[in-house]
């Protein structure tokens, strides 16, 4: 148990305290080769209105909704606003989307947060969500192109050249999701900058699988637990029941691991499928309120939200952007590793929060990057991503940053620690962090 207190006037979020009163989540679905049977809205609305239901509050009463999401689709453009006409918050609640890649979940949390601490805000739904078994297969191109000669053709004649042209390449589709998981400044896709870490950091194969069975074991730990009750189940049109992440593989080893090929620098690379996090259907809802609001709704809470950092660095080392981000909030509240009770860094790959890890500890990366006089005491091992992480839960790019927040809060009360951190990294070279504290305001 941690002895500190945190105060919120050093950091981001100066003013009124910004409490979690509670959160729900989906399970993570993985993606199959097909468009699953939730959209994002969808998502978001199960996870919603399971939060406020329980709560017992009148969506009515939300002073605006918030929501990440990296792609909801043309169908649903703010997911934000679909999602609350859907939860029943009324014509006069506004709502938002946010999009910082994989932290927009927790970049809503922020927003939703800062507009509390200022006095804009008293209850804000807020969280991620996406559905990246519908992101979008578009037309390169050369095809819109053609279209587009095709459209302003007007004699047959002219339509039967435009035909004479069409080739073969003009139908070679763009996967949106796989084009989106590139860097576009660096040419890179995330698992590449995660082989760079691995090399920069000499972190093997073997060490990489062995966390991505650590991360297996640990959900199956948790689900056995009877601690993973903060994930909601999910009903489709077919009458199917969801009630756990899917992706779950409590047999897996290391053995087993080892026989995967590596996905993004064949035949030498160290990335498999097995090390990095699943790509997953699902959505995080939190409720967050002001002090008042706490009382006037007679509300529980989980904790708070103490500060928050994003940061910036080069693309290519994106994966190191945990500690860009967690070190200034260490730094403001005058905290080392053993002062944090719970560590939640998201899983994008193995080799990602293992580099993260190696980081932290290295006299001359902190000095060098960081602009700290000496490393960051260790992370413990025992308190990071304690019920697993993206390895063995998913990672829904849009929720991922909601739901590790909502789960720290979560292991903070189960096992009586005052201060968690729950950061991650994002595509495009930044990390973003938030720091919290289990209320004793409102201690339950």
């Amino acid at each position: 148990m941690n002895a500190k207190r945190l105060d919120q006037d050093h950091g981001r979020l100066r003013g009124r305290a910004v409490y979690v009163v509670d959160g729900s989540r989906t399970p993570f679905l993985k993606v199959r080769g097909k468009p699953g049977p939730f959209h994002a809205s969808d998502l978001a609305v199960a996870a919603g209105r399971a939060l406020l239901t329980r709560l017992a509050v009148d969506a009515g009463h939300i002073d605006q909704v918030v929501l990440g999401c990296v792609s909801s689709g043309p169908d649903e453009a703010n997911v934000a606003r679909v999602a609350a006409l859907r939860l029943g918050c009324g014509e006069r609640v506004p709502a938002w989307t946010v999009q910082r890649n994989c932290a927009s979940g927790m970049q809503a949390l922020e927003s939703a947060a800062l507009d509390i601490a200022s006095g804009r805000s008293d209850l804000v739904l807020a969280g991620g969500t996406e559905a990246m078994s519908h992101h979008p297969v578009l037309l390169n191109d050369v095809m819109v192109a053609w279209l587009g000669a095709w459209n302003q053709a007007r004699s047959l004649g002219a339509r039967g050249r435009a035909l004479m042209q069409l080739r073969a390449g003009h139908f070679k589709p763009i996967i949106a999701l796989f084009r989106g998981l590139t860097d576009p400044v660096v040419g890179l896709s995330m698992g590449q900058t995660a082989e760079e870490l691995a090399e920069r950091f000499a972190i093997d194969r073997t060490t990489m699988d062995a966390y991505a069975v650590r991360s297996h074991q640990r959900l199956a730990n948790a689900l056995e637990q009877g601690w993973m009750d903060e994930i909601e189940p999910l009903y489709d049109a077919a009458g199917n029941v969801y009630e756990h992440d899917d992706g779950l593989r409590p047999d897996s080893s290391v053995e087993a691991l080892a026989k995967l090929r590596p996905v993004f620098d064949r035949p030498v690379g160290r990335v498999t499928a097995g090390n990095s996090a699943q790509v997953t259907d699902g959505a995080a809802m939190l409720l967050l309120a002001s002090a008042d609001a706490v009382r006037q709704h007679d509300l529980p809470v989980l904790g708070r939200i103490v500060d928050s950092q994003w940061a910036g660095l080069d693309p290519a080392q994106m994966g190191l952007g945990p500690v860009h981000a967690m070190a200034p909030l260490m730094q403001r509240h005058h905290l080392d590793s053993p002062d944090i009770g719970t560590w939640e860094i998201n899983e994008a790959f193995a080799a990602q929060v293992l580099a993260c890890r190696a980081a932290w500890t290295s006299d001359t990366y902190c000095r060098e990057q960081l602009d700290q006089p000496q490393a960051f005491a260790p992370i413990d091992e025992s308190r990071l991503n304690v019920d697993g992480g993206g390895i063995s839960i998913g990672h829904p790019v849009g929720a991922s940053g909601a739901r590790i927040t909502l789960h720290a809060l979560k292991v903070m009360q189960r096992e009586q620690r005052d201060i968690g951190m729950a950061s991650l990294c994002i595509g495009g070279g930044q990390g973003g962090a938030l720091l919290l504290e289990r209320s004793q305001e409102f201690a339950s």
